[in-house]
């Protein structure tokens, strides 16, 4: 669905509690956690006007997003 919130918080709601905890007490987790939803943000909105960016670019973001959510989500996994 275009538009859909695919933040960290919103992907992993189990993990609310340790995203919260990682992000205040491990630097790098923390700029992931930004980087990830800031490219969600960016996702975003580029659906919600029309995508006014060839559908590779669009790809490209959508893949780092990707990669960078299974990369959190591990980290997750592991803190448990």
């Amino acid at each position: 669905m275009l538009g859909e919130d695919h933040s960290l918080v919103s992907e992993f709601p189990q993990f609310k509690d340790t995203i919260f905890d990682l992000s205040a007490s491990n630097e790098v987790f923390a700029k992931d956690a930004i980087k990830y939803d800031s490219l969600d943000k960016e996702i975003r909105e580029l659906e919600l006007s029309g995508s006014p960016i060839d559908d590779i670019a669009m790809h490209d973001l959508k893949h780092q997003r990707a990669e960078l959510k299974d990369s959190l989500h591990q980290r997750l996994i592991n803190c448990r």
